[in-house]
């Protein structure tokens, strides 16, 4: 290989729950984010989801194309692909970034060569939002953590003594 040349980048497959689409991204993914809007909070009935960004040119449907779903929001020209078997969603695509593919970051098990670093609508971040709070084991539940109730503190009273 010529070191002038660039290396050519690899691609990641990724796929929805049922197994019927699968997709795949050029590696690395252009970037990655959390969105917390409540439209993608609504989308994938979660606190917020986690995509990646793909040049279109990066991206393809490998298997499974007429499995796929598609909705149009013409308000805020946006379309949302999902399986049709499944629901699981697949893509989201913007009408002002034509360039670009989003896909959800948990339809992919390898790494994508991106860390979502970025927030989008934190705005509108809810305020039952699990946020790095500590979580101790629960008692007689294996696999189950929770967050533990914070103590009060109680005002000491003055001169009762």
């Amino acid at each position: 290989m010529n070191k002038r040349e660039p290396e050519r980048s690899g691609c990641v497959a990724g796929q929805c729950l049922c197994g019927a689409v699968h997709i795949e991204i050029g590696f690395p993914a252009r970037w990655a984010w959390h969105d917390h809007t409540r439209a993608s909070r609504i989308a994938h009935g979660a606190a917020y989801a986690t995509y990646v960004g793909s040049w279109r040119k990066r991206f393809r449907v490998t298997e499974g194309e007429d499995e796929i779903a598609r909705h149009e929001d013409k308000a805020t020209r946006t379309a949302r692909s999902f399986c049709r078997r499944c629901g699981t969603p697949l893509f989201y695509e913007r009408a002002h970034s034509p360039h670009m593919v989003n896909v959800p970051r948990a339809l992919f098990d390898q790494r994508t060569g991106r860390e979502p670093r970025y927030h989008v609508g934190i705005d509108e971040l809810r305020d039952w939002t699990y946020a790095g709070e500590p979580l101790a084991p629960l008692k007689g539940f294996p696999g189950i953590v929770w967050e533990r109730p914070t103590r009060k503190k109680h005002r000491q009273r003055a001169a009762m003594f």
